[in-house]
């Protein structure tokens, strides 16, 4: 037993996290400042997020033939030079407006790969490393927690002392140094090399395999309304990162410092919350939980920001909406490392991830045109009233009662986990 693979993983997940997280305030603000259009900046998260659902959708078949810690890999360095692109096109005078947007569908495309791979390798290194799978997915959230936390308190300061430029050059080094770290270290887990296929490999079988997440996904009540749900939620946590956060602050609290406090209290908040899970959680019941956790990390954040105009109640939201977020995805990704036979994760999550993410494309552009036309305060008001709708369906539906622990049944579909906020990898909260 080693604790290197998953140590390496986690510290890989930390920068690269962190990374976009830089790249999560400096891109919409980098389109604001030099267009001063939030409609433009939506269009730019449309780009960025439609690729993720083709990417999610068709890639769990290729991950396992490829290998994930390859994946992995290239996937980061790729999302180097798309991201690196921008800020030195744009010093060059060369970066039209579509050349941003190609850019930020390019790493939109191979990102989410990446993700994906490393997540459905938790139980692998989990085991490597002696220890639960239910410890070791709630690591996995703090990491992402904690590390979104750290960008985004740096992206707001560098962005005020710097510019968006900068902030996205230190992204590109970011995602380089994640993708060494994986290639490097994640050697000698079996299941982070290519699979062995038990068909040679061709369109047809590449078809029936991805159709295998399809049936996953439509058996089960619990999966699709996970899958619904997150959906939704996703989208509508777009719309708030890309286009409404970022206006919110240039127009009421102060500019883009206070919107990378705001996404760091968050983060930090949701740190704390995934932690509290891992050491507590599991001694309550989940439904109740994920429900509550719901309810709190959701609809308020959009609702204060849209009915006070200073950054305190904003802020005291934020933290406790971050410690709801924080007991999300733990949940769902032990239930997903509980149901799913391993030898189906890899398109599994990528169906469901594909689903998760469905709506992510229209929420940014929503929210940009929504601005655009009535202004930020309704918008987010919108916004905030969809999502306490959403956020009711665990306590309305009895299928999520199926969602506690339970002996696996190999006649039953498997489940797979989870919002997106957060974020979203497993289908996750992004």
């Amino acid at each position: 037993m080693s604790r290197g693979p998953l140590a390496a993983v986690l510290t890989a997940n930390t920068i690269s996290t962190a990374g976009s997280s830089l790249t999560l305030i400096g891109v919409p603000w980098f389109v604001l400042q030099t267009t001063g259009s939030a409609g433009r900046a939506g269009i730019v998260a449309f780009c960025a997020t439609l690729p993720i659902v083709v990417a999610a959708l068709a890639g769990g078949p290729v991950i396992d033939r490829i290998g994930r810690r390859r994946v992995s890999a290239v996937s980061d360095l790729v999302c180097a030079v798309s991201v690196g692109a921008i800020p030195l096109l744009h010093y060059a005078h060369l970066l039209d407006f579509w050349v941003l947007c190609a850019l930020m569908a390019l790493g939109g495309l191979v990102h989410t790969p990446g993700l994906t791979a490393r997540s459905v390798l938790v139980p692998h290194l989990a085991e490597h490393a002696g220890t639960t799978v239910a410890r070791a997915s709630s690591l996995f959230d703090a990491v992402f927690r904690g590390a979104r936390m750290i960008g985004a308190a740096v992206a707001g300061v560098l962005i005020a002392v710097l510019g968006a430029e900068a902030v996205l050059l230190l992204d590109a080094a970011t995602f380089a140094v994640s993708a060494l770290l994986v290639a490097a270290f994640v050697r000698g887990i079996p299941g982070a090399e290519p699979q062995p296929a038990a068909e040679k490999t061709s369109f047809a079988r590449y078809r029936a395999e991805l159709a295998e997440g399809w049936r996953f996904l439509t058996r089960s009540r619990l999966l699709a309304g996970i899958t619904l749900m997150v959906m939704m939620t996703n989208g509508l946590d777009q719309g708030w990162s890309a286009v409404l956060l970022p206006v919110h602050g240039r127009e009421a609290l102060g500019g883009a410092a206070a919107v990378g406090l705001m996404f760091s209290l968050f983060g930090g908040a949701a740190l704390l919350g995934a932690l509290l899970y891992g050491a507590w959680g599991e001694r309550h019941p989940r439904r109740v939980v994920f429900a509550a956790a719901f309810l709190v990390s959701g609809a308020t954040r959009y609702v204060v920001a849209g009915l006070t105009g200073t950054a305190p109640p904003l802020a005291v939201t934020m933290v406790l909406a971050g410690l709801g977020a924080g007991v999300l995805n733990p949940i769902l990704g032990t239930v997903m490392y509980e149901k799913v036979p391993e030898e189906l994760r890899s398109r599994v999550s990528g169906v469901t991830m594909a689903g998760c993410e469905l709506t992510m494309p229209l929420g940014g552009l929503a929210a940009g045109l929504l601005v655009d036309a009535f202004g930020v305060s309704r918008a987010l008001l919108a916004f905030g009233g969809v999502y306490l709708l959403v956020t009711l369906a665990p306590l309305v539906f009895p299928a999520w009662r199926s969602m506690e622990r339970e002996p696996v049944s190999r006649s039953e579909p498997a489940l797979p986990g989870s919002a997106s906020a957060v974020r979203p990898r497993r289908p996750s909260v992004k």
